[in-house]
C-alpha cells in the first residue's frame, strides 16, 4: 500500500472538504473536555453522564472497546479487551442493548461517547471470546467475523522501529496483523464502525493507528456513515477520530510522520504527556511553559489529543499519575487552563501491577463505582475526574472558552501566572519552599472571586479562599509553598 508523506499532505489537504473533517468532537457549546472512563460498565457510564459529567460541564467520555475479545484467565487483565475475537458487542461492560442505552442517555444530556476500537489485529491468545465465539490464533481463524488466514498479513516481526514497512505490516507484540488492504477486511471494519455510529457514538479512539497504512484507513473512512442525527448530531457530521500514534516525530526516528494521519483525524500527542510530567516533576522550569504546545514543536493544536497520562503510559512509571497527588493535580490544572489541543482527563482504577484489571466481584464481574459523602470513589475506582481541583478546572476551561492567553508573569523560575483574556486567571507555585507573594494583573473585572482550587462559590460566600481584584484588574496573590493545591484559580463564574 502507498502512504501519505509530507510531500503529499498539502495536496491531500485540498481534498479534505470532500473527504470530511474528523477533528470536530461535536461538543455542546460551553463544554470542552472528555474523560476516559477506563473499563466502566455501560450502565454506570450512563448514570455518570446524567448525574456528574453533564452537571459539571464535561463534554464527552471515551469508553472501552465495545466488541468481543478474548478472556485471558482468572486475573482478567485490562489488556484482554485489546485482543478482538469478533465485532459482536458483548463485553464485560455490557451487551449491545446496554451500550445503546448508554449512548442514548449520554447524548441526551450533551455528553458525547467515543469508543475505543481495535482492528489493527486480532487476539493472539485464548480460544474463547467474551460473547461465546471461539478463536484459533495459530491458524488465523476467527469464525465470529469471519476472518481466515487469507485476511492477515504474512507473519513477521517488527525488528526495526525505524522501518515504516515493518511497523505497518508486521505483528505488534506478536498479534495477528489484519490486512486492511483486503476488501473483505475493509468491509467488515467499516460495517463494525457504522454499527457503532448507528448506535449514537460521536467518534472513535483508534488503537495502534500507526501500525496501519494511511491509504487503507482513508478507504475505510470513505465508507463510514455520517453521525446519527437521531442522537442530536448535525446533518452531514463526520465522526471524531483520535488515532493512537506513539512517536512519529521525525522520519529519522520512525520512518514516518504522525502528520501522515492528520487527514484521518487527531492523533495522540504523547510528547505533551511526557513534557508536562517532566516539568511539574521539577525536571524543568515552569517559566518555559509560556510557549507550551506548538512552540515546543508539538503537532498543530487542531490535530493533537492531549493528556497528562493515559491507560498505557500511567503504568510505565515515566509520567505523573493519580499516585503523585499534588503534582498530578497541578499538571492537570495547567492542562485545563492552557489552550492547546483536544483535552482528555484520565479516570483510572487502582492498580499495583501493570496487568491488573478493573475492580471486580468474586465472580469476576466488573463492579459499579461506589461514592462517599464527598462524591469520591472508594471501592477501587480512582475517578480523577471527580477530584475537586480537576472538576473545577474543567469548569475553568469552559468559562475561559476561546479567550487567548494574556498577562503572563513568571519569576524567572518556577512561579508562573497568566489570564485567559478577561475570563479567567491562574497562578502556580512550583518553587518548593518559597512562597509566591506578588501583585499581579489578572485581566478580570473588579470584584471578589472564589479560589476554585480550595473551594467554590456558594451564594454570597466562598467555601475556600478568595481573591480581591481591584479596579485596575490587579490583585495581591499569595500562594504558600506548603499549600496542598499548589495553584490558585479564579474565573468569571466564581465572582461573588
Amino acid at each position: 500500500m502507498g502512504r501519505l508523506t509530507l510531500g503529499t499532505l498539502l495536496l491531500f489537504g485540498c481534498a479534505l472538504s470532500s473527504f470530511g473533517d474528523y477533528t470536530n468532537p461535536h461538543w455542546w457549546n460551553g463544554r470542552s473536555t472528555m474523560v476516559h472512563l477506563m473499563d466502566w460498565r455501560w450502565v454506570d457510564i450512563a448514570n455518570e453522564c446524567e448525574t456528574f459529567l453533564a452537571p459539571n460541564g464535561y463534554a464527552g467520555a471515551q469508553v472501552g472497546p465495545a466488541n468481543e475479545y478474548n478472556v485471558f484467565d482468572d486475573d482478567r487483565s485490562w489488556m484482554e479487551r485489546y485482543g478482538p475475537v469478533s465485532y459482536l458487542l458483548t463485553t464485560r461492560s455490557g451487551n449491545e442493548a446496554a451500550f445503546a442505552d448508554m449512548t442514548r442517555r449520554c447524548n441526551a444530556v450533551g455528553v458525547r461517547i467515543y469508543v475505543d476500537v481495535v482492528f489493527n489485529h486480532m487476539t493472539g491468545s485464548g480460544t474463547l471470546g467474551s460473547g461465546g465465539n471461539i478463536a484459533d490464533p495459530p491458524n488465523r481463524h476467527y469464525p465470529g467475523v469471519p476472518y481466515t488466514a487469507e485476511h492477515f498479513n504474512p507473519s513477521c516481526n517488527i525488528n526495526s522501529w525505524n522501518n515504516a514497512w515493518e511497523i505497518r505490516n508486521c505483528e505488534l507484540l506478536g498479534l495477528p496483523d489484519l490486512n486492511q488492504g483486503h476488501e473483505h477486511v475493509r468491509t467488515k471494519i467499516a460495517a463494525f464502525l457504522n454499527h457503532l455510529i448507528d448506535l449514537g457514538v460521536a467518534g472513535f479512539r483508534v488503537d495502534a493507528m500507526k501500525h496501519m497504512w494511511p491509504a487503507d484507513l482513508e478507504n475505510i473512512w470513505g465508507r463510514l456513515k455520517n453521525l446519527n442525527t437521531a442522537h442530536g448530531f448535525a446533518a452531514n457530521s463526520r465522526p471524531f477520530v483520535v488515532g493512537e500514534v506513539i512517536a512519529g516525530y521525525s522520519v529519522a526516528n520512525d520512518g514516518f510522520l504522525a502528520s501522515d494521519y492528520f487527514p484521518l483525524g487527531t492523533v495522540t500527542e504523547f510528547r505533551y504527556s511526557q513534557e508536562i510530567s517532566r516539568v511539574f516533576s521539577g525536571n524543568d522550569l515552569l517559566k518555559w511553559l509560556q510557549s507550551f504546545g506548538e512552540g515546543w514543536g508539538f503537532w498543530p493544536s487542531k490535530y493533537a489529543l492531549t493528556f497528562v497520562d493515559n491507560h498505557d503510559n500511567q503504568r510505565d512509571g515515566h509520567v505523573l499519575t493519580y499516585k503523585n497527588g499534588r503534582t498530578y493535580e497541578m499538571a492537570t490544572a495547567f492542562h485545563m487552563a492552557w489552550p492547546y489541543g483536544v483535552p482528555r482527563i484520565m479516570s483510572s482504577f487502582n492498580f499495583t501491577h501493570r496487568d491488573q484489571g478493573p475492580p471486580r466481584d468474586a465472580a469476576g464481574n466488573i463492579v459499579a463505582p461506589v461514592f462517599n459523602a464527598a462524591g469520591q470513589c472508594i471501592n477501587g475506582w480512582v475517578c480523577e475526574h471527580r477530584w475537586h481541583q480537576i472538576k473545577e478546572m474543567n469548569k475553568f476551561r469552559n468559562v475561559a472558552g476561546n479567550a487567548a492567553v494574556a498577562n503572563w508573569w513568571d519569576n524567572g523560575a518556577n512561579q508562573i501566572a497568566f489570564s485567559r483574556g478577561n475570563r479567567a486567571f491562574i497562578a502556580f507555585n512550583g518553587q518548593y519552599g518559597i512562597h509566591l507573594s506578588q501583585t499581579l494583573q489578572t485581566g478580570l473585572p473588579a470584584g471578589t472571586y472564589c479560589d476554585i482550587a480550595t473551594g467554590v462559590r456558594s451564594g454570597s460566600t466562598c467555601t475556600g479562599g478568595s481573591v480581591v481584584v481591584g479596579a485596575d484588574g490587579r490583585a495581591n496573590i499569595f500562594l504558600s509553598a506548603n499549600v496542598p493545591q499548589g495553584f490558585i484559580a479564579i474565573h468569571a463564574d466564581s465572582r461573588l
